[in-house]
């Protein structure tokens, strides 16, 4: 749903019920709409067409039915028309990516293609004179985070590009957010110096901008990502992460000085700016992600919309710790840690709580220290939780992220292992309670732990991946080969899939497993979660299935999201021998008499 916040602070929908402004281009997505002089323009995800609207009216369609898919929409006011990334399914084999034009008032056409060629593109944007036309593409089997490219072309009268001409970037460069400033200056996100760093093109050179070791760009998972905006000809407010945190500055950019703004957030993303004010996506380890805007004159920020009206006494609340400890080769792997935290409760004296691992999916990404429920459940439940951020997450340099390069199955489950041990030797949890829990890529790395390594006493996999080669032969054009830099060429490699998929090596469990998966998942196809319950359950040890009917890859109703969560807390109950607090339904598991 699209929404709208009026001078008076009224927010209501800008587009009916029926209508979900949400884009498949890429699969995943993003940059699902577009505003300019009062019209709405949107890509609606039953029909894949982009749709119009105007104020209080009723969108319609703008581009033909068929199999056209389209993101990234911008408007080129001086040409009457729009610019988008159009992802084209009508072939057969690959969908095919362009970046074309089209008629805001209806295009049967499906758009006039300005550039081709490339297996990817994203971020189409306009100069403020609009005579030129920057964007980023990329190729199999590059993810954007490993290598892309900045081009930049000129439009000619009949609104062709008759010129295009590289400006940085390439297989072992990532650009991020091309954007060009009020005087017509060029500005980019590179990690060519290990860095993802801010830079502007100055005539042939590209000019670092405040450089310094943090992260300014991220992984481009979806379009319309942003670390940055233009609060004025002069100064852009920019975010940067450094050891997974936050954070919000200024820049000027005569002099290139970062001046940090004092926030109460840990998590600030997707900066928009306009007139001296600005808009982010902001949250902590006690705020619940929000929409918050930013007064530069005053330095206040306002609170437009919560992702949780409910507030939560900090009593309840577990604060995460940073905690770096050391793995495999001498290296340093990172994770914040989650103390049990409840005001009504204690343990008794001299007993260690139990501990959960997990990480985030990707598996290119990173934890969040926003409020998570789900970690607070756990949390006032006496768990202690371990969020991984191991070798292959972003946040912390090229270097690090390319850890995880051939090593999918092997440094994630290494950091998860030797995270928990460095707990373990500090006496702070309990060694025969340790579980690993992880959802889809951190699913994976789950059962890949629990097949391969002999340390956690129980583990939990919601719709994790058990079988690598479905990743490869069974997956979209986008992620179809994500695979080759981290574990290798397939099908030249399929030896190494073999190797790693938990699904070949059942005979690694020994320790008790429930497995939550969604029958209608096809990332994961729901036999492999049953393959694996049958020869669990076969080989007499303690294992638990749950199927959600009518879920895909990710649980959406709000019961189902309970019964995962009491489901999961039931399973260590049994397993560890405790009763947990509560009417909670249980959980039956094989070959574990109640």
């Amino acid at each position: 749903m699209v929404v709208r916040r009026a001078g008076d602070g009224t927010i209501s929908d800008a587009i009916p019920a029926g209508f979900n402004a949400r884009t498949r281009v890429h699969e995943y997505g993003g940059g699902a709409y577009t505003v300019r002089d009062g019209v709405l323009i949107f890509a609606n995800f039953s029909d894949t067409r982009l749709y119009r609207v105007e104020g209080d009216g009723e969108p319609y369609p703008i581009t033909p039915e068929g199999a056209l898919r389209y993101a990234d929409v911008i408007f080129d006011p001086d040409r009457a028309r729009l610019i988008a990334v159009r992802e084209d399914h009508s072939g057969e084999g690959e969908a095919v990516n362009t970046i074309v034009a089209l008629d805001p008032d209806g295009d049967e056409s499906g758009g006039m293609v300005l550039a081709s060629g490339a297996d990817f593109y994203s971020n189409p944007r306009l100069s403020p004179d609009s005579r030129r036309l920057s964007w980023l593409q990329w190729n199999h089997p590059n993810m954007p985070w490993d290598g892309s490219e900045l081009w930049v072309g000129e439009i000619g009268e009949d609104g062709t590009l008759i010129s295009s001409e590289l400006i940085a970037g390439g297989t072992q460069e990532s650009i991020f957010q091309p954007e060009w400033a009020l005087d017509g200056t060029l500005y980019f996100v590179s990690d060519r110096t290990g860095w993802w760093n801010l830079y502007r093109r100055s005539g042939d050179a590209d000019e670092a901008v405040a450089p310094m070791e943090a992260e300014f760009g991220l992984p481009q998972w979806v379009f319309g990502m942003a670390t940055y905006a233009f609060l004025d000809a002069q100064t852009i407010l920019a975010t940067y992460t450094q050891e997974g945190i936050w954070h919000l500055a200024i820049i000027d950019t005569a002099s290139g000085e970062l001046t940090p703004i004092e926030t109460p957030f840990t998590e600030i993303d997707e900066p928009f700016a306009a007139g001296g004010s600005a808009v982010v996506v902001a949250g902590s380890p006690t705020l619940p992600t929000a929409v918050v805007r930013y007064d530069a004159a005053s330095g206040t920020f306002e609170t437009v919309k919560r992702s949780l009206d409910v507030e939560i006494d900090r009593g309840y609340l577990s604060i995460p710790e940073p905690v770096e400890f050391p793995t495999e080769n001498g290296l340093t792997a990172h994770a914040f840690l989650y103390r049990p935290a409840n005001q009504d409760f204690a343990a008794p004296e001299g007993e260690l709580p139990p501990l959960l691992v997990q990480s985030h999916g990707g598996p290119t990404g990173a934890t969040s220290t926003a409020l998570s429920l789900p970690i607070q459940f756990w949390t006032s439940r006496g768990f202690a939780v371990l969020d991984v951020n191991y070798g292959g997450s972003t946040g912390y340099g090229r270097p690090y992220r390319q850890r995880l390069n051939d090593g999918w199955g092997i440094v994630d489950v290494d950091d998860h292992v030797n995270g928990a041990r460095y707990l373990i030797d500090q006496g702070l949890v309990d060694p025969e309670r340790t579980a690993i829990r992880g959802w889809s890529a951190s699913g994976y790395t789950t059962l890949a732990t629990l097949a391969f390594r002999d340390l956690f006493r129980a583990g939990a996999s919601h719709f994790g991946i058990s079988d690598l080669e479905t990743m490869t032969t069974d997956t979209h054009k986008f992620e179809s080969r994500y695979l080759d830099g981290l574990i290798g060429p397939y099908p030249d490699r399929k030896d190494i899939y073999m190797e790693r998929s938990p699904i070949h090596h059942l005979e690694g469990f020994t320790e008790p497993l429930i497995l939550f998966q969604g029958s209608e998942d096809t990332v994961v196809p729901p036999d492999q979660a049953e393959k694996m319950y049958e020869a669990m359950a076969a080989r007499r040890l303690p294992v638990a299935l749950v199927v959600f009917d009518g879920e895909g890859h990710g649980f959406r109703r709000a019961e189902n999201i309970r019964r995962a969560l009491e489901g999961e807390l039931d399973f260590y109950g049994q397993v560890f021998g405790f009763m947990p607090h509560g009417d909670i339904e249980p959980v039956t598991i094989a070959n574990l008499p109640r």
